[in-house]
C-alpha cells in the first residue's frame, strides 16, 4: 500500500483564497466603522446649530434691521434713535455669537476658514457705521457693506451643511438657499427706502434692484423645488398669498420705472408690502430651520444602528478569517520552514563543504555528505519538492565529483608537463652555460646570453603551471639569500630587464625555503609593470625595512587602472580565488595570489604618483633571516 499522501497544496490555497474574501468583508466593516464618524457628525449638527447657526442667524436678522435703519437715516436724516437701538442689538448678538463659538471644538479646516472670514467681516462693521454717520457714503455702498457680512455667514452655512446623508443634505441646502433669498428681500427693502426718498428710480438704482429681484426669485424657486412635502407647504402657501403677489407687483413697478418718471401712486404702499412679506418669510424660515434640525437626530441614530449591525457582522467575519488563516498558515509555514532549513543547509553547508573537500581529496563522498533531505510534511507538493531537491543534490554531487576528478587530472597533466619542461629547460641552461664558457666570440656570446635569458623565462612559466596546481617547484635553497640577490634574480627572469632598476636594499636575507617563491612572485609583478608601461620608461624596485618585516615596491609609469578594476584585482590578491581557465590572461595574478597565500605575504596594488601603479609586497618577518649570509644551492 503506497504511503499516505497529504492533502494537495491546491486545496490549501483554495482555503487561503477565502481569507482575502473574508478580509474584504472585514475591510467593508472597517469602512463602515469609519463612516460611523458621519453619524457622530450628524449628532453634532445640533451642537453646531446651537453654538453657530442660531447665533449667526440672529446676527443676520440684526444686520438686516440695522441696514434698513442705516439707509433710512442716510437718505432722510431721521431715525437716529432707531439706528442706535439697532446697532446696540447687533452688538449684543455679535457678542453672544463670539461667546458661543468658544464652546465649539473639532471644526473642519473649511469650517474654520469660513468662521474666521465671518469674524473678519464683523470687524468691518465699525467702519461701515462711521461712513453712515458721516453721511458722505452712497446708500448702495452701505447696502453692499452690510451684504458682505451676511454673505460671509452664508458661506459658513455651506460648510456646515456638508452632512453624509444625501436627502438630508439637499433639504438643508435648500433651506440655506431660501435664507439667501430672504437676505435679498432685505436688500430690496433697503433699496425701496432709497427710491422713496429720492422720489424717482435712477438708472443705477434700477440696475441694482433688478439684479436683486432676479437673484431672489431664482433662489426662491430653486430652494422651493428641492424641499420635500413636509417643508415645502408653508412656502407654497406664501407664494400664493396676496402679500407675496402685492410685493411682486412692487418689484415689477420699480424694475420698469424710467429714471425720468416719478413714482406711481402705489409707491406709498411699498414699504408696507415689504414689511408684511418680511414677517411671513421670517416665520416660514424659522419653522423650516427648526424642522430640518429635528430630522438630524433620528437620521443619525438610524445610521449608527445600521453601521453597528454591519460592524458586528464584519467583526465576526474578521475573527473567523483570522482564526482560519492562522490555522492553515501555521501548518503550511511549518512545512515550508522545514523545507527551507533543509535546503539552506544543503546549499550553504553540505554542498560547499563537499566541494571544498574535493579540491584536495577526490575520494568518493561519504554517506553523511550525500544524505537525503528529511522534512516532515503533510502536503503532496512539498513531498515532491523534497524529492526534487534530493535528485538535485545527487546530480550536484556527481557533477562536483566529476569536476574535481577532471580538475585533478588536468592539474596532474599540468604538473607532469611542467616538470618535464622544467627538467629539459634545466638541462638546456646547463648546456648554454657550458657553451658560454667555451666561446670567446662577442657576437655568439651575446646570442647565447639571449637564449639563456629566454630559457630562464620559459622555466618560470613552467613553474607557474606547477604553482597553479598547488605544488612546489623543484628548485630550492638551503641557506638564506640576500634580498638584493633575490630581487636581481627576479629581474633576470623578465623580458625587458634592462628597464628595471633595483634600488638600494636593506641588509637582510630571505630564508632559503622562500627564495624561489618570492623571486617568482617578484618576477611576475615586475614583468607586469614592464608590459603595462611605455617602453621608454623605467620600472623602479625599492625596498624598506619595517618592524613587521620588509616592504618591496614595484613602481611603473603606465596609464594606471580605474578604481573599480583596481579594487577587483586587490580582492583577488587577498582572497586567493580558484584558478579559472577562462581567465588565462590573468595567469600572473593567480600565480602571485597562490604564492602570497602560501607564505603569508600581502600584495596590494595602489595608484602611483607618476600615473601608473605601485605593487606593494609586504614580506613578514618570519621569512627573513637574522643575518644575511652567502647563498648556496
Amino acid at each position: 500500500m503506497p504511503p499516505k499522501r497529504g492533502r494537495p497544496i491546491a486545496v490549501k490555497l483554495l482555503v487561503l483564497l477565502l481569507v482575502p474574501l473574508l478580509s474584504l468583508v472585514g475591510l467593508w466593516a472597517f469602512a463602515a466603522g469609519l463612516t460611523g464618524g458621519d453619524g457622530i457628525r450628524l449628532l453634532s449638527i445640533n451642537d453646531l446649530a446651537t453654538n453657530l447657526a442660531k447665533p449667526s442667524e440672529q446676527i443676520n436678522i440684526a444686520l438686516q434691521d440695522e441696514r434698513l435703519a442705516s439707509v433710512e437715516f442716510l437718505v432722510s436724516g431721521r431715525g437716529a434713535d432707531v439706528l442706535a437701538k439697532r446697532r446696540g442689538h447687533t452688538d449684543r448678538t455679535v457678542a453672544t455669537f463670539r461667546d458661543r463659538v468658544k464652546n465649539v471644538r473639532d471644526l473642519s479646516p473649511e469650517m474654520t476658514a469660513q468662521l474666521n472670514a465671518l469674524n473678519g467681516k464683523l470687524d468691518h462693521l465699525t467702519q461701515i457705521r462711521k461712513d453712515v454717520d458721516g453721511t458722505a457714503v452712497a446708500p448702495l455702498d452701505v447696502i453692499d457693506g452690510y451684504s458682505q457680512v451676511v454673505d460671509a455667514s452664508f458661506r459658513m452655512y455651506d460648510a456646515m451643511v456638508l452632512v453624509p446623508d444625501m436627502a438630508l443634505y439637499r433639504q438643508a441646502k435648500a433651506i440655506t438657499t431660501l435664507g439667501e433669498a430672504k437676505e435679498l428681500l432685505s436688500r430690496e427693502r433697503a433699496m425701496i427706502a432709497v427710491v422713496l426718498a429720492k422720489g424717482r428710480v435712477e438708472r443705477r438704482d434700477r440696475e441694482a434692484f433688478t439684479g436683486m429681484v432676479a437673484t431672489r426669485r431664482l433662489l426662491f424657486s430653486q430652494g422651493l423645488s428641492y424641499l420635500d412635502t413636509g417643508l415645502r407647504g408653508p412656502y407654497e402657501t406664501l407664494a400664493a398669498s396676496p402679500v407675496y403677489q402685492e410685493f411682486l407687483k412692487a418689484e415689477d413697478a420699480i424694475r420698469g420705472q424710467a429714471a425720468a418718471n416719478g413714482l406711481p401712486a402705489t409707491a406709498a404702499t411699498w414699504p408696507v408690502d415689504g414689511e408684511n412679506l418680511w414677517r411671513e418669510v421670517e416665520r416660514d424660515q424659522a419653522a423650516a430651520v427648526t424642522g430640518i434640525t429635528q430630522r438630524v437626530t433620528p437620521t443619525a441614530i438610524g445610521m449608527l444602528v445600521k453601521i453597528g449591525v454591519a460592524g458586528g457582522v464584519g467583526l465576526v467575519a474578521v475573527i473567523a478569517s483570522i482564526m482560519l488563516s492562522l490555522r492553515f498558515r501555521k501548518r503550511l509555514v511549518r512545512e515550508l520552514a522545514g523545507l527551507r532549513d533543509a535546503a539552506t543547509e544543503l546549499a550553504e553547508v553540505r554542498l560547499p563543504g563537499l566541494v571544498k573537500r574535493l579540491r584536495t581529496n577526490t575520494a568518493a563522498p561519504t554517506p553523511a555528505e550525500i544524505a537525503p533531505l528529511e522534512v516532515k510534511t503533510h502536503s503532496a507538493e512539498v513531498d515532491d519538492i523534497v524529492e526534487a531537491f534530493n535528485r538535485v543534490q545527487s546530480t550536484a554531487v556527481e557533477a562536483a565529483v566529476d569536476q574535481a576528478r577532471l580538475r585533478h587530472g588536468v592539474s596532474q597533466v599540468f604538473v607532469n608537463l611542467a616538470k618535464r619542461n622544467q627538467s629539459l629547460l634545466h638541462r638546456q641552461l646547463l648546456q648554454l652555460d657550458s657553451m658560454e664558457r667555451a666561446t670567446e666570440q662577442p657576437e655568439l656570446l651575446a646570442d647565447l646570453f639571449k637564449l639563456d635569458h629566454l630559457t630562464t623565462r620559459m622555466r618560470r612559466h613552467a613553474e607557474s603551471l606547477i604553482i597553479l596546481s598547488d605544488q612546489a617547484p623543484g628548485r630550492g635553497w638551503r641557506n638564506p639569500v640576500p634580498v638584493h640577490d633575490v630581487l636581481r634574480a627576479a629581474v633576470a627572469e623578465v623580458e625587458e630587464y634592462e628597464r628595471v632598476e633595483v634600488l638600494q636594499t636593506p641588509p637582510v636575507a630571505l630564508l632559503g625555503s622562500a627564495v624561489t617563491d618570492v623571486a617568482h612572485l617578484m618576477a611576475e609583478l615586475i614583468e607586469n609593470a614592464t608590459l603595462f608601461s611605455p617602453p621608454q620608461t623605467k620600472v623602479d624596485v625599492h625596498s624598506t625595512g619595517t618592524p613587521h618585516g620588509l616592504v618591496v615596491e614595484v613602481e611603473d609609469r603606465g596609464l594606471g587602472l580605474p578604481r573599480v578594476e583596481l579594487d577587483e584585482l586587490n580582492d583577488r590578491l587577498t582572497t586567493t580565488p580558484e584558478f579559472d581557465l577562462a581567465q588565462s590572461d590573468r595567469l600572473g595574478l593567480f600565480v602571485v595570489s597562490r604564492l602570497a597565500a602560501r607564505h603569508g605575504i600581502k600584495v596590494t596594488l595602489t595608484p602611483s604618483p607618476y600615473g601608473g601603479l605601485t605593487a606593494m609586497v609586504a614580506l613578514p618577518a618570519s621569512l627573513l633571516a637574522d643575518q644575511p649570509v652567502l647563498s648556496g644551492r
